[in-house]
């Protein structure tokens, strides 16, 4: 099957539901804090624009959960989206009705018209058959430019798509075009880093790649599970007791006696701040009443290692808990090793909470071959599930 993009048919004349992803972080009093999501849904949007189409754009903002939550609405995305544009962006009140489908049939080529935020409505999330036909009802063709809600099967999002001829925009092209190599046949060396907190997120992941990967290096809250499985002491750490025979069985599973690479040394301390007194021990010396908040130097080394001998790397989790300053130098010693090598390696950051915290730490999305706009979604289609937004716009 080949991916349908919006190459793939003439969009002048044409009414286009346009699904993005601008759940953008706000400030107290609604004003955009990262608009990186707005800008790189641009390219679609100019496309289809230059083509003659007339946008009907969609997306969802926060989790009101099917209620009206007024500083949820769109109105400064609107604002924000027409700046960008330097054209004008009219928004709606609502995502359907009488209103909306007054000012959709008046549209001219080239004009947009912005849908309130869908999550306001019941139906989005239940992928209700009525909300969705009145969505649908507003234009000809479906085009999903929203991979960081791919994974959800919404109506805005996928239920659309079963009713309307469905396309694919630039930026969803773009994330399959660089994760699916990753699933079906990556270079080797191919390096995979994970880290975060909970070792649930992330089995099907590593489950995924212990078949294709050369190395699994491990770091951040996941790893002391995987270290109490072998039965280390890890203190006050966090980590799941009731997944240590899920973290065992993973062990058992690697192809190689070095595949899995877990910290031998790690940085402690007992209290969580930024001016926290930590100690470097070894991962076999874990006090009890201390708590492993990074990796440590000899581990550092290590990675960097093997990173630098990778031809393909995969990182999706945080190595440390980077909120905090003594804990950040893993995750940004990891992060400078990869980018060091970003001209004879592809590297694919894996959305969310990663691509924010190397963000955070100086290592701007230019640092790395390729930065997803999916957290969940990304993780999901990695772990090799099916994206119901995805698999809509194939043919």
């Amino acid at each position: 099957m080949t991916l349908k993009t919006i190459r793939d048919f003439d969009p002048k004349g044409k009414r286009i539901l346009l699904r993005v992803d601008f759940n953008v972080p706000t400030d107290d009093a609604g004003n955009i804090q990262d608009d990186s999501r707005i800008t790189k849904a641009l390219p679609t949007i100019n496309y289809l624009l230059e083509k003659g189409g007339r946008l009907i754009i969609m997306s969802h903002l926060g989790r009101p959960d099917g209620k009206v939550v007024e500083n949820l609405r769109l109105n400064m995305v609107a604002t924000h989206l027409s700046q960008l544009l330097n054209k004008p962006v009219k928004k709606m009140n609502e995502c359907i009705g009488a209103e909306v489908e007054k000012e959709v049939s008046i549209m001219q080529d080239g004009e947009i018209i912005m849908l309130e935020n869908t999550r306001f409505y019941p139906g989005e999330e239940t992928n209700n058959v009525e909300f969705t036909k009145q969505l649908a009802k507003l234009g000809e063709v479906f085009v999903n430019d929203g991979f960081g809600v791919s994974h959800r099967a919404h109506a805005s999002a996928f239920g659309v798509g079963t009713i309307l001829p469905a396309y694919s925009g630039l930026l969803v092209e773009k994330e399959v075009t660089a994760l699916e190599p990753l699933i079906t046949n990556p270079n080797q060396p191919f390096t995979v880093i994970v880290g975060g907190a909970k070792i649930k997120d992330k089995i099907p992941l590593i489950e995924q790649f212990i078949p294709k990967a050369q190395h699994i290096l491990i770091g951040g809250g996941l790893a002391n599970t995987f270290l109490a499985a072998q039965g280390k002491q890890v203190g006050q750490s966090l980590y799941e007791q009731d997944k240590l025979d899920l973290a065992r069985s993973i062990l058992e599973k690697a192809m190689t006696p070095d595949q899995i690479i877990l910290p031998t040394d790690v940085i402690t301390a007992t209290e969580i701040s930024n001016t926290a007194a930590t100690q470097t021990v070894s991962v076999d010396a874990v006090s009890s009443t201390s708590k492993i908040l990074d990796i440590g130097p000899d581990t550092i080394d290590k990675f960097k290692s093997i990173i630098a001998d990778s031809q393909t790397i995969l990182w999706n989790g945080p190595l440390g808990l980077t909120e905090f300053a003594p804990f950040q130098n893993g995750t940004r010693a990891a992060a400078q090793a990869v980018s060091e090598i970003h001209s004879t390696c592809f590297s694919v950051i894996g959305g969310g909470d990663t691509s924010e915290v190397l963000k955070t730490l100086g290592f701007p999305d230019s640092s790395f071959g390729h930065v997803s706009t999916g957290g969940g979604a990304s993780l999901e289609f990695l772990s090799g599930k099916k994206l119901p937004g995805i698999e809509v716009l194939y043919r």
